[in-house]
């Protein structure tokens, strides 16, 4: 059993949240294969059962143009289970971004204190929709939970301990630099992109999800994380705290590779393109600051492993992974719970992720075009 299971599978039982219904469950057509998978990383190469391991792993799920031909799981975690996806939760954020402005709703370039009038005098005025999407905002933010007493340590404790006062604590973000002039990692700024689509659209976070979720046909109810009771005023934590099986964060995966849902759109695959590709040098592979990663850059809330987007990642801390390679229709999930305090295992094990997903979505490909011959 893996240590500290419980913090990712079905967690919704320890924090308030709601349920996102699943009216219309439509299980993947399968068609299961053996995956020969090769992955070369930390100093060597290993095998599929191996890199599964060694990156504490809960779930393995592949899907290859629509059909489902691998899935694993983790002693004590099924198929049925919701599993937190920590900041892979900011690229579901994306895709309901890109359905407001595919809709006519919301404006990249319009500034935020138009919709969200309490940020004005913060570090988010003179900030933009777009600068919010590529973290590009400026203000004055260290994202590190490493550290209890930091900022980012003290505003999410707000969630995992229901007080509530998550979007107060926004209106007191400080400004740094200029917005559009550097990238910096800052959950704040998803949360911040939640509330100005909120306010653009008068839908919540999982209100928008829910029409997703029964458009895509999900087998599962997922759960969203509010940052207090529901009867409080709880706000879904945007940036965080959904919960889905490794089945359903596929088909959110799935509607990266072009934004349609059985041939029928559900955000306009321009969309899907700009939110894959980065905008800016700085943000382009290789690009970001190393501490984060030297595989990937940033892109709409989804992490580009090329410049032109045909790879992309939603990355979730402690490796909450949906890989999408979208030119091979083929995506990857992968869920896992490795220890987080010890930062240098941590950035291996990202590492390692990576350089092995790819290696499986290649793998699945193989072993489905073999199939077919």
């Amino acid at each position: 059993m893996i240590p500290d299971l419980d913090t990712f599978v079905e967690p919704q039982r320890r924090v308030a949240h709601v349920e996102v219904p699943a009216p219309s469950p439509a299980p993947w057509p399968r068609q299961v294969r053996d995956l020969d998978v090769r992955v070369v990383g930390a100093g060597r190469e290993m095998g599929l059962a191996e890199f599964l391991e060694v990156t504490s792993s809960t779930a393995c799920v592949v899907v290859v143009d629509g059909v489902l031909v691998h899935e694993w799981y983790a002693d004590g975690v099924t198929a049925d289970d919701r599993l937190l996806g920590n900041s892979a939760t900011k690229s579901a954020l994306a895709l309901l971004t890109g359905i407001a402005v595919s809709a006519g709703h919301l404006d990249l370039e319009r500034p935020v204190v138009d919709l969200v009038p309490e940020l004005s005098g913060s570090g988010y005025d003179g900030v933009s929709v777009r600068h919010l999407l590529t973290m590009t905002t400026g203000v004055d933010w260290v994202e590190d939970y490493h550290d209890p007493d930091s900022r980012a340590s003290q505003w999410i404790s707000r969630w995992r301990e229901g007080r509530g006062g998550t979007r107060e604590l926004l209106s007191q973000m400080p400004a740094g630099v200029a917005p559009g002039t550097r990238y910096a990692y800052c959950s704040p700024d998803s949360m911040v992109l939640d509330w100005a689509r909120e306010r653009a659209t008068g839908t919540t976070y999982p209100d928008a999800l829910a029409r997703v979720w029964a458009l895509i046909g999900a087998e599962r109810p997922a759960a969203v994380g509010l940052d207090g009771p529901a009867e409080q005023g709880g706000i879904a934590m945007a940036a965080a705290a959904l919960a889905a099986t490794a089945r359903d964060w596929a088909r959110l995966g799935w509607l990266q590779v072009d934004g349609t849902w059985e041939d029928r759109p559900l955000v306009d695959p321009a969309w899907v393109e700009a939110s894959s590709t980065p905008e800016r040098p700085f943000l382009e592979p290789g690009r970001l600051p190393s501490t984060i990663t030297t595989h990937a850059g940033f892109g709409y809330h989804w992490w580009p492993m090329t410049t032109d987007g045909t790879r992309v990642m939603a990355d979730g801390m402690r490796g909450q992974f949906v890989y999408v390679d979208r030119p091979r229709r083929t995506v990857v999930v992968k869920t896992s719970a490795w220890p987080y305090a010890d930062a240098w295992w941590d950035r291996q094990c990202r590492d390692l992720c990576y350089l092995g997903l790819p290696a499986i979505a290649g793998a699945a490909v193989r072993a489905r075009t073999a199939g077919e011959r």
